[in-house]
């Protein structure tokens, strides 16, 4: 039985880009951009733009709250956010016939925004902090349109339901130019919620419960707060200006809005089950100097701290993958290869599996959930102690921000490098995996070195 509608995918005549696109509904709750805005990046295939969703499914301290015009057609809903990709996958087996290509990657589906801390509904973690956020913790919602922009291609595709095919055809080819958002600034300094001596006490912390054995790597973040007014969509364009990345996003929510500039991928799977993640694990500045760009490159590349951090998380995602990949399936295909982007270098991996038969995307996603690149190993205990070390909880930072298409594929992304605004006040966060051998000098410049292309930006 189908709940949703039957959908069909044609393409349109249209030269705007994304961007352009975008702005036409940035002004509507749940309206989604996923941007690959890293031009030159091999992961830069599509960008999607997703609105009007049929079904809202959000999570708020435990609970799960569907909101919809159909309720009586659903199966019935748990209350636990605990269930969310469950229930979620419940539904989208409950899709309407798609008729359109089949190498398109959204087909109808869930799209959304999964923050950090919804994973204390899958992990007993203790409540040191209290949520101080208007924000949900996690929202996904069944999108029966999205505009696709085949980048490599140079086309654009509209999937929609048939009976609405002509009303958005028209909507989306329309001529007319859209309202140009507000301007965007600051009304207040940034500040951080830990000054440098706090940091290093933190930092501290973090290796007594190394050297206690607890951990082998902790991730510990700081939280940067400003005051702001005017379009949170005009604060992305300059975000993204200065600071493009492969897996960037914004999503408007009816409280709120995401700006992800994310360079990071969780979880991509295909129609046919394969899987891949791709941990980061290892930074470094970048400079305007070629010498001395090159040289901070190179000196990432052979870093043996680096690399053993970095190997580290791709045992705990070998490991998180297996709950729901084959036997056999998972392996790694590239270790330690250079990623460069705006502000800084990265160090990053390639794991790969194949799902189990009846194993699906959302399966794989709750099983992984965070992603262990933003919390450290063992996964469970390190999560433990950033509850206990960092001052506020993270709400979007390290979560995840894609899809989940009906016909299996999906595509997610770690947000890191993203900010959380709600309520006329902007949250950015930055933090780093620390080890043994970590110092807290070095590791307190790098969560500087990985906003430095954030923070002057929406000062100045």
């Amino acid at each position: 039985m189908s709940v949703f509608p039957d959908l069909c995918a044609i393409k349109l005549n249209c030269q705007a880009s994304a961007i352009e696109l975008f702005q036409r509904c940035q002004h509507e709750s749940y309206a989604l951009l996923l941007d690959s805005a890293a031009q030159s990046h091999e992961n830069c295939a599509y960008d999607i733009i997703f609105r009007q969703p049929e079904l809202v499914l959000s999570c708020k301290a435990g609970k799960l709250k569907v909101s919809t015009d159909k309720p009586s057609k659903l199966p019935p809903a748990p209350e636990s956010s605990a269930e969310l990709c469950h229930y979620a996958e419940q539904l989208n087996q409950l899709s309407g016939h798609y008729s359109g290509p089949a190498e398109l990657p959204f087909q109808g589906g869930f799209a959304g925004a999964v923050g950090y801390d919804h994973g204390r509904s899958l992990e007993v973690i203790p409540e040191f902090n209290a949520d101080t956020y208007q924000s949900p913790d996690a929202v996904l919602a069944y999108y029966s349109q999205a505009l696709i922009i085949d980048r490599k291609n140079d086309r654009v595709w509209l999937v929609a339901p048939v009976d609405q095919l002509e009303e958005l055809t028209e909507f989306w080819n329309q001529t007319t130019k859209p309202k140009k958002a507000a301007a965007f600034q600051l009304v207040s300094d940034w500040q951080s919620n830990m000054s440098e001596q706090q940091y290093t006490g933190k930092f501290n912390a973090v290796q007594n419960y190394l050297l206690a054995g607890d951990a082998y790597q902790i991730n510990l973040a700081q939280r940067y707060s400003a005051r702001y007014q005017g379009s949170e969509w005009s604060a992305y364009l300059k975000l993204r200006q200065a600071n493009s990345a492969p897996f960037s996003a914004f999503m408007r929510l009816p409280g709120s809005a995401i700006l992800s500039l994310s360079p990071e991928r969780f979880l991509l799977t295909d129609a046919k089950g394969q899987v891949e993640t791709k941990p980061i694990k290892g930074t470094r500045p970048r400079f305007d100097d070629t010498y001395r760009d090159q040289a901070s490159q190179h000196a990432l590349l052979i870093s043996e701290k680096d690399r053993a951090e970095n190997l580290m998380i791709v045992d705990l995602l070998r490991n998180d993958l297996s709950k729901n990949c084959e036997p056999g399936s998972i392996k790694t295909p590239s270790l330690f290869a250079i990623e460069s982007f705006p502000a800084v270098h990265h160090l990053v991996s390639t794991v790969i599996g194949k799902l189990q038969p009846g194993r699906t995307a959302l399966s794989l996603f709750n099983g992984a959930f965070p992603g262990g690149s933003i919390t450290g190993a063992p996964k469970i205990r390190a999560m433990q102690i950033i509850e206990e070390l960092e001052p506020h909880r993270r709400n979007i930072y390290c979560g995840s921000v894609g899809y989940f298409s009906q016909h299996g594929r999906s595509d997610t992304s770690i947000t890191i490098r993203t900010l959380l605004a709600e309520d006329g006040q902007l949250y950015c966060w930055a933090g780093g995996g620390l080890v043994a051998d970590s110092t807290a000098s070095e590791e307190y410049q790098e969560t500087k070195d990985k906003v430095s292309r954030i923070l002057p930006v929406l000062a100045s």
